[in-house]
């Protein structure tokens, strides 16, 4: 006959601990499902101080996504302008940018990005996964 093994009072606490965790986790993700719109991308672009580098200037470029979709392969673009004229252009791409999601880069440029009258910030084009 076997001998019943009685638990101790850390079993019973990580137990609890546990249960709470995976109930607050199933609550949360149907929460989440049950409220989720269907907003397609929207996307907010922001441009921080340029930096100098040893060889070119970069600029730090965040993209926030407030729609309730994700977006895939998006390609920001930064343009230098001054003056109304193009002095230069450049482009990343984030590969996969979630909804309610902010995903930051890093443009390069040759020409000193603290000298143009304005940078210019724009998403060319997505994905839908």
């Amino acid at each position: 006959m076997k001998k019943k093994v009685k638990k101790n009072w850390v079993e019973w606490a990580v137990f609890g601990v546990s249960l709470v965790l995976v109930l607050f986790t199933l609550v949360y993700l149907t929460y989440d499902a049950v409220t989720l719109g269907d907003a397609p991308p929207s996307m907010e672009i922001r441009t921080g101080t340029p930096l100098e580098r040893p060889n070119n200037y970069i600029v730090p470029v965040i993209v926030i996504n407030h729609g309730d979709q994700t977006a895939e392969g998006v390609i920001v673009e930064v343009v230098l302008e001054t003056n109304g004229e193009e002095k230069e252009r450049a482009e990343f791409d984030i590969a996969f940018l979630p909804r309610r999601a902010t995903r930051e880069g890093w443009v390069t440029f040759q020409t000193d990005p603290r000298m143009a009258v304005q940078i210019k910030a724009r998403v060319l084009g997505y994905e839908k996964p």
